[in-house]
């Protein structure tokens, strides 16, 4: 069973006009599966452009990176896009709501997009089904119909898709 990510050697640079920006130098890792890692470091020491890296958010200006056993480095817009939705999650800090719809809603935005739903989560009938389950069990009914501005400032971390 191929390392669930594996980093060969990343490297990312930026062009600041006369000036380039080494983002990543040389990173390395492999991570299996049930692994758990964290990034830290201080401000500007690459971190967001690493985790956007491993999110195929963005790409290494060097170096591998496999998903699975696969190189991201050839797969075009669509297959990346395709990628995320199939293996990748993501947690924001700032938990990226949008303001004008329901907690439900926020979720259900995602959900519309998932392909390959896990039986489980749309064994019961109706349109929000398996974006029902994504809201956490300890979010009042009230609460999934609210707006993230009207709810305390935990509750958007118990929103998640």
């Amino acid at each position: 069973m191929p390392a669930v990510v594996q980093l060969e050697d990343i490297h990312k640079t930026y062009d600041s006009g006369e000036v380039q920006v080494h983002a990543v130098r040389g990173v390395s890792l492999t991570l299996n599966s049930g692994d758990f890692m964290a990034i830290m470091g201080a401000s500007g020491s690459g971190k967001s452009t690493l985790m956007n890296t491993l999110g195929c958010l963005d790409r290494p200006t060097r170096g591998r990176y496999l998903l699975d056993g696969v190189d991201v480095s050839g797969l075009d817009r669509n297959e990346l896009a395709d990628l995320r939705n199939e293996k990748l999650g993501f947690v924001f800090q700032g938990f990226n709501l949008l303001s004008r719809t329901t907690a439900l809603e926020n979720v259900s935005c995602p959900c519309s997009t998932v392909v390959n739903a896990r039986p489980a989560a749309i064994s019961r009938p109706g349109p929000n089904t398996a974006c029902r389950l994504s809201v956490s069990p300890i979010a009042p009914i009230i609460f999934r119909a609210s707006f993230p501005a009207a709810s305390s400032s935990a509750s958007p971390s118990r929103v998640r898709s």
